[in-house]
């Protein structure tokens, strides 16, 4: 047996290389050393990256239990908690990933549709024609608002307003590169004063903190049997054994869903406007479909191929989570003609992956039809994971994806007002396009102008 090439280099530049340019470092050694190579990031040392198809098939369908994959994520702690769904392995990850899946499947989805095209409409209303505006703040604000309703069930309560603005500050904070580099340094997680950042990260926590156990504790003492939001569901939910979660449990969950669920589908849908104002026939195609479709269906929006193609191509090129999450070995194991030893991280790499030319030819440039002229396997494209630690809101993420999408574009005729091509940049432990993508309204759209603008645009600009 053999052991896959390794980064010749610093394992402290490794390091700051991976922090400061992620994408930038996998493209390098990719092209260097292959499809499967070790890296040596800092104390981790092990790191293997793996994006041929067939390793990542048999990483995701090998037995859960050789790996320790909630260690693997420990820099989410201080903000998660212990008793996240990311954290756990083994029983109690699969405890709570029964307890917290049934809200995202099934007739539930369908009581979010509303909720979703909805908020889109209340927000974008600010929009002023001609007025240029960052397209990531109005997509994290609708998000925001979206997670929150369909987490809690709250609209325009005191709670709702403190809790919103708790959320924006606590996230914006844990996804700079200043926090993502201090999560790794365990030794500066201290109170240095007020405002260091540890103690800044303190605070905010504890205010968030305090208004989700004020809402448990409500909730807990009031009927839930008619409510649909999920953390109804959640405190009504009861494991194998008859035991519900605990405060501490729910609290730890719910900021996993806020945070997760807010930050990634923002930074999705920003990539999408961006890729669709670049490039007018994808819109033209887009906007032909939406003329047929009745805007208060959310079901029949979501169904829509071409669009489910312009997300999935925009979720392959720049994945917002651009790697899967990394599984420790727990005992020598061989993948392929690899033999790893234990403390291992096996770390299935979804960009790298998205961009085999083998399978996706000119990967960097933005073709919708990829996804209409051919279905790739989960092992080829899988940009919410795989396995057991698949992304338990990935359809959710994906219908408020298409419901946002479809509710812009039938309402507004927009502009890109960005004049170079723009690139993504780490946002903690996701990436996003730098600068939040500039745009501008040009006028509100009827659907008879829909319909004779997307006429007249296809054919002229190609992906």
């Amino acid at each position: 047996m053999i052991a896959p090439p390794s980064v010749k280099r610093n394992s402290s530049y490794q390091m700051f290389w991976w922090i400061v340019q992620p994408l930038n470092y996998l493209d390098t050694f990719s092209k260097k050393l292959g499809d499967c190579f070790t890296a040596r990031l800092g104390q981790y040392r092990n790191f293997v990256f793996v994006s041929d198809p067939e390793l990542v098939a048999q990483i995701f369908t090998a037995d859960p239990a050789i790996f320790e994959t909630g260690r693997s994520n420990r820099i989410l702690l201080p903000t998660l908690g212990e008793n996240s769904v990311l954290l756990l392995d083994g029983d109690r990850h699969q405890r709570q990933r029964q307890l917290l899946m049934p809200p995202f499947h099934g007739d539930r989805m369908k009581t979010y549709g509303h909720v979703i095209c909805n908020t889109t409409s209340q927000v974008t209303a600010s929009w002023k024609p001609g007025e240029t505006f960052i397209m990531r703040p109005c997509m994290q604000q609708i998000s925001l608002r979206v997670i929150l309703q369909t987490v809690f069930g709250l609209e325009d309560s005191p709670r709702y307003q403190q809790l919103q603005v708790a959320l924006e500050q606590l996230i914006s904070f844990t996804t700079s590169r200043l926090w993502f580099g201090l999560a790794f340094f365990p030794q500066l997680h201290r109170d240095f004063g007020a405002w260091s950042p540890w103690a800044r990260f303190m605070r905010m926590r504890q205010q968030v903190d305090d208004l989700l156990y004020a809402e448990i504790r409500d909730r807990r003492q009031a009927p839930t049997e008619n409510r649909s939001d999920i953390l109804s569901l959640l405190l009504a939910a009861r494991d194998e054994a008859g035991q519900p979660m605990t405060d501490e449990e729910l609290r730890d969950e719910l900021i996993t869903l806020l945070i997760a669920g807010h930050e990634t589908t923002a930074t999705a849908l920003t990539w999408a406007f961006y890729w669709l104002y670049r490039f007018p026939a994808a819109r033209a195609k887009l906007l032909a479909e939406l003329d047929g479709v009745d805007i208060t269906e959310p079901g029949a929006i979501a169904r829509l191929p071409y669009l489910n193609a312009v997300c999935s191509e925009t979720l392959r090129i720049y994945p917002v989570a651009f790697v899967a999450a990394p599984r420790i070995l727990r005992k020598r194991t061989q993948f392929g003609k690899y033999e790893f030893a234990p403390e291992t991280y096996m770390v299935p790499c979804i960009y790298l992956t998205h961009h085999r030319e083998d399978l996706y030819p000119n990967s960097f440039e933005f073709q919708p039809e990829r996804f209409l002229e051919r279905q790739f396997s989960p092992f080829e494209f899988f940009p919410f994971g795989g396995s057991n630690r698949r992304c338990i809101g990935a359809a959710f993420a994906l219908y408020e994806m298409k419901l946002v999408l479809a509710t812009v574009l039938q309402q507004y005729e927009l502009e890109l007002r960005e004049t170079a091509p723009v690139i993504p940049v780490r946002r903690g432990v996701t990436i996003a396009p730098k600068g939040g993508i500039k745009m501008a309204m040009v006028q509100p759209r009827s659907r008879q102008a829909a319909s004779s603008q997307s006429e007249s645009t296809i054919g002229t600009a190609s992906p």
